[in-house]
């Protein structure tokens, strides 16, 4: 019997199935890529851009945050998929890539969820 500090254990007290592990992997990654990418965006292009007429870093960022929020979209919905969430929780997973900080929050609150930790 494991216990529920165990990392193999879900909340419930369930073994979390290798598929639910690979996609909580690949949201947690995505998760800290796009929020580290929309700090940046927010932080140093739009700034750079619209304070120091200099648009060039955000031609770059803007764009890579774009594509990469839907990759975000996607391992969102592969979780959810897989851990068989509601629908409104899965809206606000993927609204936590649209707010500097909180898709840091949401990795971290849905990591010890499912972790039990």
């Amino acid at each position: 019997m494991t216990s529920p500090a165990d990392p193999a254990t879900s909340a419930g007290s369930q073994p979390l199935t290798p598929a639910v592990r690979g996609a909580l992997m690949r949201y947690r990654v995505i998760a800290y890529v796009v929020g580290v990418m929309l700090l940046l965006l927010v932080f140093l292009a739009m700034p750079l851009k619209y304070f120091a007429d200099s648009p060039g870093a955000m031609d770059v960022i803007g764009p890579l945050h774009g594509f990469l929020y839907m990759v975000y979209l996607l391992g969102t919905f592969d979780l959810f998929r897989r851990v068989r969430w509601s629908f409104p929780r899965l809206v606000l997973m993927a609204l936590a890539g649209t707010i500097p900080f909180l898709s840091f929050y949401a990795e971290r609150k849905t990591s010890h969820e499912l972790l039990g930790r």
